[in-house]
């Protein structure tokens, strides 16, 4: 064996996006870009808004001694400062630069956080559907991930089910609002009975248990609703995102941590975690995003593209008898499966050229996944190759 067995083990079952990434390639080689429609990556296709671009070249213009040098692991002071007026100005919480810690994007983020709190064996709580990646971040840092599903209906939060699987064993809970791969936001009033929940518990098995909120999409949200605030509903929670999407910057992986100011050893979490950035090898997030990204708090991409997307294809494909959860937020659609089996179905939309992911890969067997944040025209185009697919497999509507 070339490399280690669990990594090939992890290569083999994380896979799904990449061979419907290779599929694509060599679909676009023979019947032509246009006529292939990828909905598999969660990848941008718009760019940063203008303020991105004014502020890059006023700092390539001028540039400020010493810009690409070391700072402190936990970011640059003014950096954290706009972040945490920002996260303050949006939950009505005491936040401040010392509950803020910059990081190489949420995923960096979650692993740090990941690594600041698990003893080995500890158990991390994920919903499903669940992003991918999930599963590994925790297993890096020796934890165990125990799923639960989220209410099948609605993916809204299963309070129930959430307060069976906690046990002396569980370190910490991860919630992503909105959801990859559903679209859904999940309620205050049920992230409320959240926090009650873990109050219980903690004070029942004589432990601290973590709420972390992942939200890189969290800026995007539909039909006038927004994403509720965590620290207004869990005190020992914190939040990991990133300017991925709500800038249009995920290459550039810039993203930060903050603790709730009213978590219990906040401190000693937050001293912790600036050791966890350094010891990992991230040492800090990039220099220049970090002043960039200072003074773009308040900027982001046109949510209104993708709020459109939205309703463009959630329309046509329920008028065509898929059935779905209406997306609150984030660029994805989650529809049942047609077919019993969801993998089946992908491959039968490869047919004719619709490149999707089942849902099998996010932990929900019987759904499938379309990330809608592509050309509006593609999605115009591909109509038409829906409408085939859907009579060809015999969708009632």
């Amino acid at each position: 064996m070339a490399i280690a067995t669990k990594i090939q083990a992890s290569i083999e079952s994380a896979s799904w996006i990449r061979k419907m990434f290779e599929e694509g390639e060599r679909l676009r080689k023979i019947h032509g870009a246009d006529n292939v429609y990828d909905f598999t990556l969660g990848n941008p296709n718009i760019d940063p808004p203008a303020e991105f671009y004014a502020e890059f070249r006023s700092l390539a213009q001028d540039p400020p001694h010493g810009m690409h040098r070391y700072m402190s692991n936990a970011g640059y002071e003014e950096t954290r400062r706009a972040v945490a007026e920002f996260i303050a100005g949006a939950s009505g919480q005491p936040v401040t630069a010392a509950n803020v810690m910059m990081a190489c994007g949420a995923s960096g983020a979650l692993n740090v956080v990941l690594k600041t709190i698990l003893n080995p064996g500890e158990e991390v709580i994920i919903l499903t559907p669940h992003f991918v990646e999930y599963k590994f971040y925790i297993d890096n840092h020796g934890g165990v991930p125990r799923e639960v599903w989220t209410d099948r209906k609605t993916f809204q939060l299963d309070l129930a089910a959430i307060e069976a699987a906690i046990n002396g064993k569980t370190r910490a809970i991860i919630i992503n609002n909105p959801n990859n791969p559903t679209g859904v936001i999940y309620h205050a009033e049920s992230l409320k009975q959240l926090g009650d929940l873990v109050q219980k518990k903690e004070r029942e098995l004589e432990r601290q248990i973590y709420v972390i909120s992942d939200e890189p999409y969290s800026r995007i949200a539909y039909d006038g609703r927004k994403v509720p605030n965590i620290f207004n509903a869990v005190d020992n929670s914190v939040i990991v995102t990133s300017h991925s999407k709500d800038l249009a910057l995920p290459g550039e992986r810039i993203g930060f941590l903050v603790a709730s100011p009213r978590m219990t050893h906040g401190d000693l979490f937050i001293e912790g975690a600036v050791f966890c950035n350094r010891a990992l090898g991230f040492v800090n997030a990039p220099a220049l995003m970090q002043r960039l990204v200072a003074k773009l708090q308040h900027a982001s991409v046109d949510m209104g593209a993708y709020e459109r997307k939205r309703d463009l294809l959630y329309n046509n494909l329920t008028a065509m008898g898929f059935r779905m959860v209406k997306p609150d937020g984030a660029f994805y659609l989650f529809p049942q499966s047609p077919l019993a089996d969801d993998v089946e179905f992908v491959r039968a939309a490869q047919k004719h050229n619709i490149l999707l992911v089942p849902g099998a890969g996010f932990g929900a067997p019987g759904f499938f996944r379309i990330a809608y944040c592509v050309d509006e025209a593609m999605i115009e185009r591909s109509l038409s190759a829906w409408q085939a697919l859907a009579e060809e497999i015999g969708i009632k509507r």
